[in-house]
């Protein structure tokens, strides 16, 4: 069920009026310092004039983002599929699909995948790249 519920979502598309971008048209890329975290910018600063950026991520069963902040970003993560942990600002939230964290700008979050890995979708406001 995970991988139809993300797969439904990847094949998805961005649709503003008077464009639309196929998300498996976009490649996946490594996150520069995690290892086993994967990356899949759908809208980019560049495209945004700035103010945000949206992106797929994918982590591999028992990987991790590690504790970080962003600034000046308030990001958002949507859980598509899997399972795993978030520490939010010292708290522990539990991720499963349909759980929506918010993290606001200076605030130290990590992000851990469970046996079935970890998808999301992350928004940061202003834009992240």
């Amino acid at each position: 069920m995970k991988d139809m519920v993300f797969e439904a979502f990847n094949n998805g598309r961005f649709v503003i009026p008077g464009e639309q971008r196929a998300f498996d048209a976009i490649p996946w890329s490594k996150h520069p310092t995690f290892e086993g975290v994967e990356l899949k910018h759908i809208v980019t600063a560049k495209e945004t004039g700035g103010s945000y950026s949206f992106h797929l991520v994918r982590i591999a069963p028992g990987k991790s983002i590690l504790d970080h902040i962003h600034d000046p970003q308030l990001e958002t993560h949507e859980v598509i599929a899997g399972n795993g942990t978030c520490i939010n600002d010292g708290c522990e939230i539990e991720y499963v699909p349909g759980v929506i964290s918010v993290m606001p700008p200076k605030v130290h979050h990590e992000v851990h995948a469970g046996d079935d890995g970890l998808y999301l979708f992350a928004k940061f406001m202003p834009a992240l790249c």
